[in-house]
């Protein structure tokens, strides 16, 4: 199997946002996208779409254009749901963004009208049915064909840090997991989900897929689901790990964060240098760890089991990836992982509106208000403030 590379021109973004359906009065997810998306045929109907359904009728994915900078792809982010809004909040809709929804049950979802999905659903039923879950995806171009495995290999050590930044999925159905990421788990129990096959180059790529389809494992390459995967037609290397992100200002940090390191390595690869190629049973290691304890694991540092605190390793990077970000133009984005680490994550900042005496329905009412107003809440909107600016103030 040949399989065609489209370069980017440079390490170019795009970014896809699953967002939630959420009914203003019950607080229960609502299977409305199809009348969503019937209502904004100029964001839905286009050659390149803005909008598009998902796997289940409660979610709507929200598509950026080719961007050059974080800042930009947040700014067409917003410029969509500002949109979105206007469709959905008269119909007693509001838009939010986690991993997983605290009080609805999967059961209850509808799927969209799509055939891919349909033939999804049909080959893996029960693993499929559960999907009720939401996060980011996002591109970053690459320039030459041949960087993309040695970048992708190199990016399966920070899936820890992705996850860890954005777990946001505590509650499945009305009940504490006891994870940080109940998403990782359901999403990365299908088949061709989970951490990158760690291949050497790009024909071992070739190879790789072509073995998947004979064996029938899989129809298109499309449907490898990996938390991180080349994608020939777009140019880029999709990081697909992130949970859902409930505000602008995260999806921003995790935009610059996917592109300062794709850059960084691409870099490294021109001035001759050999990228880091974890060894599997780390990366799987770590990926547990971050699925479990979030911003509080311990992060396997070497292939001896060697460890480090999670949050000490984001403050590590974020200083090294300070001059990276500069000259790509998204300082302040990266600059919000500082603000995560501290504050919390929105499975911490969810978990402390419970702890304060909340309940679940006001863990929904936050992350609406948080995706409104691009805030962190971390208490019970209805008997405080509960806010955190954007100074952490």
């Amino acid at each position: 199997m040949t399989i065609e590379f489209n370069p980017s021109r440079g390490p170019t973004l795009g970014v896809e946002w699953e967002l939630q359906l959420v009914d203003t009065h019950t607080r229960r997810l609502r299977q409305d996208a199809r009348q969503v998306l019937e209502a904004v045929p100029e964001l839905s109907e286009s050659p390149r779409p803005k909008v598009m359904h998902e796997l289940m009728q409660s979610q709507l994915e929200v598509i950026t254009d080719i961007c050059h900078t974080a800042s930009e792809a947040v700014q067409d982010l917003r410029t969509t749901i500002d949109r979105l809004r206007e469709v959905v909040t008269p119909r007693g809709m509001s838009l939010a963004c986690t991993g997983t929804h605290a009080i609805s049950d999967w059961r209850e979802a509808v799927y969209a009208p799509v055939q891919r999905y349909a033939e999804l659903v049909e080959e893996m039923q029960w693993l499929a049915w559960r999907i009720q879950t939401f996060g980011v995806h996002v591109h970053v171009g690459v320039r030459e064909r041949d960087k993309v495995i040695p970048i992708v290999n190199a990016l399966a050590a920070y899936l820890p840090h992705f996850l860890a930044l954005t777990a946001s999925s505590p509650y499945w159905g009305g009940q504490d997991t006891g994870l940080a990421s109940s998403r990782a788990i359901v999403f990365g129990a299908l088949p061709t989900a989970g951490p990158p096959q760690m291949l050497a180059d790009w024909a071992g790529f070739e190879e790789y897929m072509d073995t998947l389809k004979r064996a029938g494992t899989i129809k298109s390459i499309k449907e490898v689901w990996w938390d991180i995967r080349p994608h020939p037609d777009f140019g880029t290397i999709e990081i697909r790990m992130f949970d859902g992100i409930p505000t602008l200002r995260e999806v921003g940090m995790v935009t610059a964060l996917s592109q300062c390191l794709v850059q960084q390595f691409d870099q490294q690869l021109d001035r001759g240098y050999r990228l880091p190629h974890p060894a599997p049973w780390v990366v799987r290691d770590n990926k547990w760890r971050a699925t479990r304890y979030g911003l509080d694991a311990a992060v396997i540092t070497d292939d001896h089991g060697s460890t480090a605190p999670m949050r000490d390793m984001l403050y590590e990077l974020t200083r090294e990836l300070a001059p990276v970000a500069e000259r790509l133009g998204c300082p302040d984005e990266l600059a919000t992982i500082t603000d995560v680490v501290e504050q919390g994550n929105s499975c911490e900042r969810q978990r402390a509106i419970l702890t304060g005496g909340g309940a679940l329905d006001d863990i929904v009412d936050a992350t609406i208000v948080e995706l409104a107003e691009d805030r962190f809440v971390t208490t019970n909107l209805r008997t405080s403030n509960g806010a955190i600016g954007h100074a952490g103030t």
